[in-house]
């Protein structure tokens, strides 16, 4: 049942003195753009771009973490799944959840280091597909590959029963580490990948270790076409990558840890210095396949414990750059969670190499496939847009928390947290929330008119308060709510607080088993018209509840509720409404 919940004496906050409350650390700045989660580690990013959002994968350090009992080194060992993160404005992000890998591919024992990449394949009535592929590392000794026909988050499936590319095919050994792949797809629709990494073979050296591979990929972007063809990537190591800027193939890749021997024996570096230990560095060309058409151009990203602001010895190196809404952004990893943590007491001094993906801003001059070098920082980049509160936001969607932990509507069990998610990427993800948790969304833009009510859907028992700008302010407006299944519960609110652009902080300030599902506010109209969307053509629409149990025509059913539909252009869409 819907409620609705008239709280005039909370709706001016001068006349509202709240009990102090304690409210749960920040571990993310509220003012900090990195990393882009606070409570979850994961690294070796990936990106792809579809339907107006930017699609984020990584591997799940998180899951290693809570194998070891959030002490002592991260092996990778125990890593079996992807983390997902999307984003529309770079700077608020939701948690899509987890991609068991190991599910998937039953023949895979890890799971690092994901490639993404997505295209629209014409069928032959006609008909077009849309194709997301992840590539990734099953540990050093093999590449597999997903795919999923319905969306970036899947469901994904195994195309193959085996690895992908394994030791013994043409033009692979020597490599002695299969891993780290790079995809891309150029302008004819080829697909191509790199890969492999590792310490010098015994052929090799520490300028030429012998270890880069390249190869074109067959048309069903699951096997090689023809052999691979060995880079000459100088100090290479690990972090392989590719895109295509100004028509060319830029390739970019990690350095090696040790010193710099014969380098002025390389006649193509270009009066460039040799590059700093544990670097990115990037290599340019037309003809891939042709070894010597290679053009060594720099170091770009040197290693994160460069930067002061974050600390010392940041470990490795593994980035992605990606273009999205006209702009070039380079994510990449490093231990600042982690080492915030330990300096608050919330981590074991023991516990090392759990790392977060952070994002800055790098400029690229697309002519030239100059990539100047980044500055990597805690501020991160700014919003390219402001969030709408007047459509349907999901709990898990947020700029920073404190006190959080992520739950799944279906595929978890009851009190699993993000700890051990291991569920195929789902919708269907909400948060826990004890007293003085909280989470921020920033740049929520009420517009000129303002807010009039608010609606917030959660389960549980508990106090909400709303509060503007900073977590520590009065409240803006409050919700009371009890519930032992999830509903909406509705207040009114004060359009001329609720106007202009904010950053909003949800503070749970009282709870018995809080979870917090989705959010969403109405613009108050003074004239008392109401604009509504032009509605989205669309058939075989069929409604679910939050268990995944269809609601037949005519059933009667309040709330939220799970809408599949497919629309005008054919392709099968899903979203939650009230």
């Amino acid at each position: 049942m819907k409620k609705t919940i008239l709280l005039a004496t909370v709706l001016l906050t001068t006349f509202l003195q709240t009990k102090a409350q304690t409210l749960a650390t920040e571990y993310k700045s509220t003012s900090s753009g990195n990393p882009i989660s606070g409570i979850v580690f994961c690294a070796d990013p990936t990106a792809l771009e579809y339907d107006g959002r930017l699609y984020v994968y990584g591997t799940n350090d998180h899951q290693q973490y809570i194998k070891n009992g959030k002490t002592g080194s991260n092996g990778y060992g125990n890593i079996k799944s992807l983390v997902v993160f999307s984003t529309d404005d770079m700077v608020n992000w939701t948690f899509h959840g987890t991609i068991d890998v190991g599910k998937v591919c039953t023949w895979a024992g890890q799971s690092w280091a994901p490639s993404a990449v997505w295209r629209e394949k014409e069928n032959s009535n006609g008909t077009k597909t849309n194709e997301f592929y992840i590539y990734f590392a099953n540990g050093g000794g093999s590449v597999g590959v997903m795919r999923s026909t319905k969306s970036p988050l899947g469901p994904f499936s195994s195309p193959l029963s085996q690895a992908m590319i394994r030791h013994g095919m043409a033009g692979i050994d020597p490599c002695n580490w299969l891993f780290d792949p790079g995809v891309v797809i150029d302008s004819t629709g080829t697909g191509w990948i790199a890969f492999g990494g590792g310490n010098p073979q015994s052929s090799g050296s520490k300028l030429w270790p012998g270890n880069s591979r390249i190869a074109k990929l067959k048309s069903s972007m699951t096997a090689l076409d023809g052999a691979a063809v060995n880079m000459p990537a100088p100090y290479l190591f690990e972090a392989s990558e590719l895109n295509i800027i100004g028509g060319r193939f830029v390739y970019t890749y990690n350095t090696s840890w040790g010193d710099r021997p014969n380098w002025n024996t390389y006649e193509k570096r270009n009066d460039q210095p040799a590059p700093s230990a544990c670097s990115m560095c990037y290599m340019v060309t037309d003809t891939p396949l042709e070894p010597d058409s290679w053009e060594y151009r720099g170091e770009y990203v040197p290693n994160e414990g460069s930067f002061s602001s974050l600390g010392a010895d940041y470990g490795n190196n593994h980035t992605h750059l990606h273009k999205f809404n006209g702009e070039y952004y380079l994510f990449y990893h490093g231990n600042v969670l982690e080492k915030t943590m330990k300096s608050k007491g919330a981590m074991d001094s023991g516990a090392s190499g759990y790392r977060s993906l952070c994002v800055n801003k790098l400029t690229v001059v697309e002519e030239t496939q100059k990539l100047n070098k980044v500055s990597m920082n805690k501020n991160g980049v700014s919003a390219i847009k402001n969030m709408n509160p007047y459509t349907l936001q999901q709990a898990e969607t947020m700029a920073t928390s404190g006190g959080v932990s992520y739950e799944d509507f279906k595929n978890v069990k009851s009190a699993s947290s993000v700890s051990s998610l291991g569920n195929d990427a789902s919708k269907d993800l909400y948060i826990k929330m004890a007293a003085g948790a909280w989470t921020q969304v920033r740049k929520v833009n009420f517009g000129t008119n303002g807010a009039n009510t608010f609606t917030l859907r959660a389960r549980g028992t508990g106090k909400l308060e709303i509060r503007l700008d900073s977590k520590s302010k009065a409240a803006a407006a409050i919700v009371e709510f009890s519930s032992t299944s999830f509903q909406d519960f509705t207040i009114d609110v004060d359009p001329t607080t609720f106007k202009g652009v904010k950053n909003v902080f949800f503070v749970v300030t009282e709870s018995t088993n809080v979870q917090f599902d989705s959010w969403q506010f109405t613009e108050n109209t003074p004239n008392g018209i109401v604009t509504l969307e032009p509605e989205v053509k669309m058939t075989e629409k069929k409604f679910f509840d939050l268990s995944g149990r269809h609601l037949s025509k005519g059933s009667k059913h309040r709330g939220l509720v799970i809408e599949q539909y497919t629309d005008e252009n054919g392709e099968r869409k899903v979203r939650k409404r009230f």
